[in-house]
């Protein structure tokens, strides 16, 4: 399953980015050890363009793995309206996943993982083979999708108070990458049927105490999820059998503090209307 490589995280075309001027060495370490430190940080990508923002995202990726584990996918960012509004954006964004961040269904996680820790309603898609990249619709994506996984993620925002958070230094940091809970994976038998099933689920976050935090049809993200995989092909990425990718959230982000002690996501009108959960510790 885990083939995406930082290597070839390194050769993703970036828009001119054999240009592109990448934050410091320094500033790069710096960067790294608060986040290792789980203490706020500077930003990255200040001041730059996105293609400055993605060179400085494959170089703080080179040290991030030597903690998290290697890259195993990608995450599309701000892929719905609430979150694109939250961040002044009108674009997704892209980050990568690390196989360390990957936790199972019920994870037991303390409420101060991250510098700056959230919570959002994701899902994650198993790429099946390469011809993916042939893709053209959300159908054709879902015929090279071998699996879903419902996904919890657990994002951190890291910067300290006062930093500028942008399109650009959210990308700069890999969009964030902390934790996430994921479900057992859904194979996709069908994926004429599965494509539908995707646009009409309903999405539901709730909290400790079951009340609903968030609700949203799949057609939130980019008007089918699948879409979030034809979008960052078309952003450059080579996608490959095995990846994971986060498709981005279904509704807003959360301070963990919202959630009380744990969160459950519930996906009605995938196969089997799928829960998972989460619980936060002092």
């Amino acid at each position: 399953m885990f083939r995406a490589t930082l290597a070839a995280l390194a050769i993703i075309p970036l828009g001119g980015a054999a240009f592109a001027d990448c934050a410091s060495d320094a500033d790069i370490a710096a960067f790294a050890q608060s986040y290792l430190s789980r203490t706020p940080a500077t930003a990255l990508g200040t001041g730059g363009d996105i293609a400055d923002a993605l060179c400085t995202q494959v170089k703080l990726a080179e040290l991030l793995a030597q903690n998290l584990g290697p890259v195993v996918g990608y995450k599309a960012g701000l892929t719905s309206k609430p979150a694109q509004e939250r961040f002044g954006v009108t674009a997704p964004v892209r980050g990568v996943l690390y196989r360390d961040m990957l936790l199972e269904d019920g994870a037991t996680v303390a409420s101060d993982f991250g510098a700056v820790p959230m919570l959002e309603a994701d899902l994650l898609m198993i790429v099946g083979d390469d011809r993916i990249a042939e893709a053209t619709t959300p159908e054709e994506v879902m015929r090279h999708v071998s699996a879903l996984r419902p996904f919890i993620e657990l994002p951190d925002l890291t910067l300290a108070k006062g930093e500028p958070l942008t399109g650009e230094t959210l990308t700069a940091m890999g969009v964030g990458p902390r934790l996430g809970v994921m479900g057992p994976e859904i194979a996709v038998t069908d994926p004429e049927a599965m494509t539908q099933a995707l646009a009409t689920m309903a999405v539901t976050l709730t909290d400790a105490d079951g009340t609903v935090m968030s609700e949203a049809p799949g057609a939130a993200v980019l008007g089918h999820p699948a879409n979030a995989l034809l979008w960052l092909m078309q952003d450059g990425v080579k996608l490959k059998a095995g990846d994971i990718v986060s498709v981005g959230s279904f509704g807003p982000l959360f301070p963990i503090a919202k959630a009380g002690g744990g969160a459950t996501l519930h996906y009605a009108g995938l196969p089997d209307d799928p829960e998972i959960s989460v619980r936060f510790s002092d």
